[in-house]
């Protein structure tokens, strides 16, 4: 990325003449500093352009660089630069890194938060962009823009930069006339901040729920937007577990320092451009001073001013290294993680056996958060074999008896690949299965994982089903037949099966025996057997209600045993 060349080149040209040298040519960090050190009139238009491309550079690194980890330690750098004169640099290298970087938009949004409590100026400027540039993104159907834009607006509601309103009038112009596009660029929306509007405006989203309802029932979409609004609702129906509005680690802005801003779609929108082009300041030398000023009642009277960071330097060279450390930029972009990603893939493809690759891939260097992604890829290698191979399972098994975290990643992924079990083919479906009870069957993976699948017939799948039939059957296999019949007494797992032996009314628990049964593993249902026997027994014992005849109810029983019946033959696998 780095620093970004407007295209004014025509009042470029005009004003060339008295920009000074540094007018369209690049000039190394140590020798800007040294022109700008012999300059003696701090106020004439070649100090000036001097200062602007210094301030240029600055805010596009910083922004550069920033990411969840050093996002404390930029901000007190970008109040060091004069961001009331730098306020278009700083929105054009917002977006423009945005852009490039969708996956860090939470972290912009919150920088942008953050500079919104001391410039609010800054915050709307940034703000009417957007919006502009989401209107032009919509007008000429450019879908990855429109994409960044709507990420980035969901974001800045998220951390109340933008108002909730702004948030259920682009969600209305989405869906007024649903087409494949918008409404999967909706689905992104609410995805992102719908748990923001869950808790503001509970209402208005569920009248946006509605009408992603009604969008199903008609059908005229794809099958795979559909599948996005399905999985949608069951985003919601969590509460939008794994989708908070702010992470902790961005959560920077009291809510008492909090100003949002109230923008509508309708209202005419000035980009503000001309703030982005260097213009000669006539009271330059007061207005740099008044900021001075104002950045040490931010950042406090001990912090060092510009000029003292700059001119105290020893020698030449000593001020190039200083400043070439500056502004030295960390590549955060996806570029680095689909070559992290490349790395852990070749690198589990071209090991001999578990051990090898365990030992290389340890070598890899993962930043904080990047477990997941290990994670990720040795599922995803195990799903594309064509049958499945025991050495993903050692492999895993290794990293998850290592470090804790991994075990954790490995339980997000368990969910993760279960709430989607449907869209897996047979083949997949069945190596993904075999993984996870490799990983069960040697205690890498804690059981209470299995609290996430309820095994009855309304909350349960063909596709699902097959799942815990492979499951179980490798359990099996792994641990036998006693020791898996004796896991369930355990009192530390009775919470991780209450879920596959339910025991909330006859119904789910006969379900469950005649679901194991049916996969040769009825050994295993012993004690919901004798369960189901005292809760029939309950039944008997409760009165008949008056205008039921007990020739009634002995019918109804024998309906539900041929009920019963009916199921055993049905369910074969």
């Amino acid at each position: 990325m780095g620093s970004f060349k407007h295209d004014r080149d025509g009042k470029e040209k005009n004003t060339g003449k008295k920009l000074g040298r540094s007018a369209g040519v690049y000039i190394p960090p140590f020798k800007l500093v040294r022109m700008m050190r012999d300059v003696e009139d701090k106020s004439n238009p070649e100090y000036q352009r001097l200062t602007w491309d210094a301030l240029r550079k600055s805010i596009n690194g910083l922004v550069n660089k920033v990411n969840a980890m050093n996002i404390k330690n930029i901000i007190p750098e970008l109040f060091a630069e004069n961001l009331i004169r730098g306020r278009g640099l700083f929105c054009r290298a917002c977006i423009k890194s945005q852009m490039a970087s969708p996956g860090f938009t939470d972290v912009f949004a919150a920088l942008s938060a953050v500079i919104n409590t001391k410039f609010p100026e800054v915050g709307e400027l940034l703000l009417r962009r957007i919006l502009l540039q989401l209107k032009r993104a919509y007008r000429r159907n450019d879908k990855p823009q429109l994409l960044a834009a709507t990420k980035f607006i969901a974001h800045l509601v998220n951390q109340q930069v933008a108002h909730e309103i702004i948030a259920l009038e682009l969600l209305t112009v989405l869906l007024e006339k649903p087409t494949d596009d918008s409404v999967e660029v909706a689905v992104g929306f609410v995805t992102e901040c719908g748990s923001l509007l869950q808790d503001l405006t509970p209402k208005g989203l569920h009248g946006i729920f509605e009408r992603f309802r009604g969008i199903l029932h008609e059908g005229l979409i794809d099958k795979r937007v559909q599948f996005l609004i399905e999985g949608l609702f069951a985003i919601r129906k969590s509460k939008f577990q794994g989708h908070p509005a702010v992470r902790p680690e961005l959560d920077l802005v009291e809510q008492e320092d909090q100003f949002t801003h109230e923008i509508s779609l309708d209202d005419e929108i000035d980009p503000d451009t001309s703030l982005d082009i260097f213009k000669v300041d006539a009271q330059f030398i007061m207005n740099e001073k008044r900021y001075e000023d104002l950045k040490r009642s931010i950042l406090g009277d001990d912090e060092p001013s510009d000029e003292e960071e700059v001119y105290d330097s020893a020698s030449a060279d000593e001020e190039s290294d200083q400043y070439e450390e500056q502004m030295k930029i960390q590549d955060e972009t996806e570029t680095n993680l689909v070559n992290l990603r490349r790395a852990i893939y070749l690198t589990i493809m071209s090991s001999l056996d578990f051990e090898e690759a365990g030992h290389q891939l340890l070598k890899i260097k993962l930043e904080p958060g990047q477990e997941m992604e290990l994670c990720i890829m040795l599922l995803e290698c195990c799903s594309q074999e064509r049958t499945y191979l025991r050495y993903y399972g050692l492999l895993a098994q290794r990293f998850c008896m290592i470090n804790r975290i991994y075990q954790e990643n490995f339980e997000k992924c368990f969910v993760q690949q279960y709430s989607m079990i449907h869209r897996l083919e047979t083949n997949k479906l069945r190596n993904v299965a075999r993984f996870f009870a490799h990983l069960l069957g040697t205690d890498a993976l804690p059981w209470h994982v299995l609290a996430y699948v309820r095994l009855t017939e309304e909350d349960t799948t063909s596709s699902s089903r097959i799942f815990i039939k492979i499951l179980f059957q490798e359990l099996s296999e792994h641990l036998g037949i006693k020791l898996l019949n004796e896991r369930p007494s355990e009192p530390t797992m009775q919470d991780s099966f209450r879920s596959i032996y339910p025991r909330d009314n006859p119904k789910n628990t006969r379900f469950s025996i005649n679901f194991f049964t049916s996969i040769g593993l009825g050994g295993i249902t012993e004690k919901l057997r004798a369960d189901l026997l005292i809760m029939q027994q309950q039944e008997k014992q409760v009165p008949v209600f008056e205008g039921e005849s007990e020739s009634e109810s002995s019918s109804s029983e024998s309906e539900m045993d041929m009920e019963q019946s009916c199921n055993k033959r049905r369910r074969r696998y």
